[in-house]
């Protein structure tokens, strides 16, 4: 017995010996007192500023699908993490540069006017490509890749760009998919795709036969008359690459300026939509409340008030994007102007939803999957619906590769808590 104690001793001795060998690499937490203290991180890079133009939505619950009616109709009580949401609709000039973006991009690596990094990888010198003069003919007649052809200009002599040829490519990881296919390798759930970034003008004709709209199909996007205004004509792959490339774009920023990364911007979900819309109020029929018009008889949002009459609310087509009035949440026309594209894909009813908390279904469908997996829910109503189509709990749908002139889009962010409000 007393050789056993003895070993047992000498082992217990020898483990104390290997951890006092081992307490430069053990002492991460600066405590040496035996109690785990947890890894220390290093110090963390500061988080970006608040972000610009958006609004903070709390964490909350709310009866999705409720009506003044019955509060508890549609798919009952969820709740929400908080996020930041666009204060407006995204506007022509946004989007115009992001289009713009695309443009120098193309033509930076015509021209050469990029840097190879140390592992290989191009980037754009931006300080040259920012400067590109698109009224040299001369440069023009370098940067074959996106200008029309001689046989499709009006006028030989003034070379044009080719609006579809300005691409954007984006890179990307499926967490939904690699949540479903445990123990595969990463690069299964890589994703990439390309897709033309101009918007569609020609919808103001193709969404309304019969009538006059060819003003606005040359003006409504490249008339700087129209910046404030929201873009439409843009489908819903356009809008979720217009918010990969918002969210890359912030990323180098705060990169080189040594602040932490990693903030993503997307579309909002169905039910952070709504939530948002309502302003914290449950029963509301309207971001604003129950009626169409206050109490001095000002209307509330651009919508149809009856059959052949747009203009009551002082405008026929979309307004500007901070017209009208705000819901308690500080956000502008999430009734009416423009419909807005969601990241939910449309399922008739709410039964769908199997969670009660940050409920959504997003599929990812390719070009060959069948149209039900291409519904994508749009909500809010547009300057074209009447009243009943721009309530908070109105549901529509529209396939993610069509394009129109009465929806838009906004954008949400979601930022760590450590960042102040």
């Amino acid at each position: 017995m007393k050789i056993k104690l003895r070993f047992y001793h000498l082992i217990f001795c020898s483990a104390i010996i290997v951890f006092i060998g081992c307490k430069a690499k053990l002492g991460a937490s600066g405590s040496e007192d035996g109690i785990v203290h947890g890894a220390k991180y290093g110090i963390a890079p500061k988080g970006m500023d608040l972000p610009s133009n958006m609004v903070y939505i709390p964490t909350g619950s709310f009866q999705l699908g409720a009506n003044e009616i019955s509060p508890v109709s549609g798919g009952g009580s969820v709740s929400v993490n908080g996020f930041w949401m666009d204060k407006y609709e995204v506007t022509n000039a946004q989007y115009h540069q992001f289009v713009n973006w695309v443009r120098d991009s193309l033509a930076a690596l015509q021209l050469g006017f990029v840097h190879i990094t140390q592992d290989g990888d191009t980037t754009i010198d931006w300080a040259k490509a920012g400067k590109i003069n698109y009224k040299d003919s001369v440069l023009l007649g370098k940067l074959t890749n996106i200008m029309l052809p001689a046989e499709e200009l009006l006028n030989p002599s003034r070379p044009e760009i080719d609006p579809r040829k300005l691409v954007y490519r984006a890179k990307g990881y499926d967490f939904n998919a690699a949540a479903h296919h445990p123990g595969q390798p990463r690069r299964n759930f890589f994703y990439e795709y390309t897709i033309p970034v101009y918007p569609d003008t020609l919808v103001w004709i193709k969404d309304f036969d019969y009538s006059y709209n060819i003003a606005m199909v040359r003006d409504y996007f490249s008339n700087a008359s129209y910046a404030q205004y929201p873009v439409i004509g843009v489908n819903w792959r356009q809008a979720s690459a217009f918010a990969h490339w918002r969210t890359n774009y912030l990323n180098q920023y705060l990169g080189k300026k040594k602040l932490a990364i990693g903030n993503t911007y997307r579309l909002p979900t169905e039910a952070e939509w709504e939530y948002a819309a309502r302003g914290g109020h449950n029963n509301f029929l309207y971001p604003w409340g129950n009626y169409l018009k206050n109490n001095k008889g000002c209307i509330m949002a651009n919508f149809k008030e009856g059959k052949g009459n747009y203009t009551d609310d002082e405008a026929l087509y979309p307004a500007r994007v901070d017209s009208y009035f705000p819901n308690d949440y500080g956000l502008y026309n999430m009734s009416g102007n423009v419909a807005e594209w969601t990241g939910t894909n449309f399922i008739n009813g709410y039964q769908a939803y199997d969670n009660d908390f940050n409920p959504n279904i997003t599929i990812n469908a390719t070009d060959a999957d069948a149209l039900d997996m291409k519904r994508k829910t749009v909500r809010g109503g547009s300057w074209k619906d009447p009243a009943k189509d721009i309530r908070v709990n109105s549901r529509n749908f529209e396939y993610m590769d069509s394009a129109r002139s009465y929806i838009g889009f906004r954008c949400v962010i979601d930022i760590p808590p450590a960042t102040k409000k």
